[in-house]
């Protein structure tokens, strides 16, 4: 809100009644016009329309348009080098490093652009394990973000936790701050930069709420490998015998879809710790896709598209029955909802369970339509797939993405925002798999019969029965064959899917086509693990696909 309008907004009378004593001022921000102390969804709903930040649609979710900025800006992403961290950093692609003293003259220049302005600020947990949750503190321009961080994160449970906050890390968020490549060693006017020594993140010109929450997840992929514990990109669930469930992929790979199965708990959406206590989630929310979301196959995300304190993100509406179009790309592939985790049917509550997980699911979208839909591996063969992260980013879920998905390796299936080096992840999941006795399963939810564009992206209906296959043990009264590229095992049947489906070769209209783009799928696997083969042991390495002989 202006600075010049003198005309009080609906929460300005109790913008200070869930102040923190540890307030603004400890951490460098001065002579602000207003602070709104961690105001409830309702608050937050009046200040978001008093300040047009967006619409109210059918049944009461907030809408808005983030402009340019429809996904993460993962080349804008830096990590500030400095002593502490500097050597257990996996610097590279998606770690780039910045100077603290660039960092220190980008926070003085956000200090002062917001001297005279209103700011929101959220105090929050991120973790459900009280051993080992992060308090959060979110500190924004806008309304609507405030309430994206309520919704994602863990809020505390009375005033005096309210009172006695004390941060362990802060984000500062400011959509319509502009970043100086010039000033301030940036790639562009849009900067995502990470300070482990000072607890402090900056999110400068993106409006995207999807870069708050994942420089949350990159500070605990960072914080917790340190203290024992396991940070996954992936989604959760158990069954009601206990039996634990993680599911690992990219966006656009099914996690959100496929653990929210209403014959399950769903223990969280999206990022899970996995410690000697169980596994826990990060979040108190789910972040979806909504694009051409289904009511048939996505019952429970879909109810919360028509949720009050839900934030749909870049949605088509009729601004005159206020209406939404989920099958309209008209923005962007990306369109997402932001919503609390207690709106999904059977939820888990307490977001941890004590149960260690009896399957791991490695979800890839294949592309070029060649992996069988569902394959048993080994221990190795799962460490290779892991660090592997094979997958086929889906349009819009990056910026600069086209309609075509992208073949793709992300390590750990969440590379952008792994801080350690891959094996760091892998050889705690293989220690932790071993203790345990987890199984492990690569589920492809991409094409068959042929490459996108020819082929066909395999049914969420024949995926489910697969999985569920999995997770109730039917798989394992069933015999299997050998892949003759992958060596790991695939099934000749299963319940409910097409036998053909279970050997890819057959759906495609030329077999010798087949077998010639699955050998160059071998090859890239091949020539993307010598990155990190020198950090693996030989039998890791070993683990991975072979190569067709020639006249194969």
């Amino acid at each position: 809100m202006s600075k010049y309008l003198k005309i009080n907004s609906p929460a300005q009378k109790h913008a200070t009644d869930l102040k923190s004593d540890f307030c603004l001022e400890n951490q460098g921000i001065k002579h602000l016009k207003q602070v709104y102390w961690n105001l409830p969804t309702e608050a937050l709903y009046e200040e978001f329309i008093f300040r047009g930040e967006g619409s109210i649609v059918n049944q009461g979710p907030m809408i808005v348009n983030t402009g340019k900025w429809s996904a993460r800006a993962a080349n804008d992403k830096f990590i500030v080098e400095e002593q502490e961290s500097a050597d257990k950093i996996w610097w590279g692609e998606y770690n780039r490093p910045i100077s603290a003293d660039k960092f220190a003259g980008l926070v003085t220049r956000m200090q002062a652009y917001l001297q005279g302005e209103e700011v929101f600020v959220q105090d929050c947990y991120a973790g459900h394990d009280p051993e080992y949750r992060l308090a959060v503190r979110v500190i924004t321009e806008d309304a609507w973000q405030s309430q994206f961080a309520r919704n994602m994160f863990i809020p505390p449970r009375s005033w005096d936790r309210y009172k006695n906050f004390v941060p362990e890390f802060t984000v500062i968020a400011l959509p319509r701050f502009k970043a100086d490549p010039i000033i301030d060693g940036t790639r562009s006017d849009t900067a995502i930069i990470i300070n482990f020594a000072e607890r402090l993140a900056l999110v400068a010109g993106s409006s995207y709420g999807g870069e708050i929450k994942k420089s949350i997840f990159t500070v605990l992929n960072y914080l917790l490998p340190n203290l024992g514990v396991l940070a996954m990109h992936c989604s959760a669930n158990v069954g009601h015998e206990g039996d634990a469930a993680l599911f690992f992929g990219l966006s656009g790979t099914g996690k959100t879809t496929l653990s929210a199965d209403p014959k399950r708990q769903l223990i969280g959406d999206d990022e899970h710790g996995w410690s000697d206590g169980g596994v826990f989630n990060f979040e108190g929310g789910c972040y979806a896709k909504v694009i051409r979301l289904s009511p048939v196959h996505e019952p429970q995300i879909h109810a919360t598209t028509s949720m009050f304190g839900t934030i749909l993100e870049n949605v088509v509406f009729d601004e005159v029955t206020r209406r939404l179009d989920l099958e309209d790309d008209k923005y962007t592939e990306n369109t997402r909802c932001s919503y609390p985790l207690d709106y999904v049917a059977g939820v888990l509550e307490a977001g941890r369970t004590e149960s260690h997980p009896s399957n791991i699911l490695l979800l890839t979208c294949d592309a070029s339509g060649v992996l069988p839909p569902i394959a048993r591996l080994t221990p190795d063969q799962a460490l290779y797939h892991f660090i592997s992260g094979y997958t086929s980013k889906i349009a819009g879920t990056e910026i600069g993405l086209g309609i075509e998905p992208k073949i793709t390796f992300s390590a750990c299936f969440g590379a952008p925002f792994m801080v350690h080096h891959p094996y760091v992840y892998a050889s705690m999941l293989k220690s932790k798999m071993e203790k345990h006795g987890s199984r492990c399963w690569l589920v492809n939810t991409g094409w068959t019969g042929g490459p996108f564009g020819t082929g066909k992206r395999i049914s969420i209906h024949h995926t489910r029965a697969l999985l569920n296959a999995a997770l109730d043990g039917s798989l394992d009264k069933v015999e299997y064959r050998t892949d003759k590229l992958f060596g790991f095992e695939v099934p000749l049947s299963c319940p409910e899917v097409p036998e053909d489906l279970l050997s890819p070769e057959k759906t495609w209209g030329d077999e010798e086509e087949y077998w010639k783009r699955y050998d160059g799928l071998a090859a890239r696997f091949v020539e993307n693990f010598k990155l990190y083969a020198s950090g693996c042991p030989d039998e890791v390495a070993a683990a991975g696909p072979a190569r067709l002989e020639r006249g194969e």
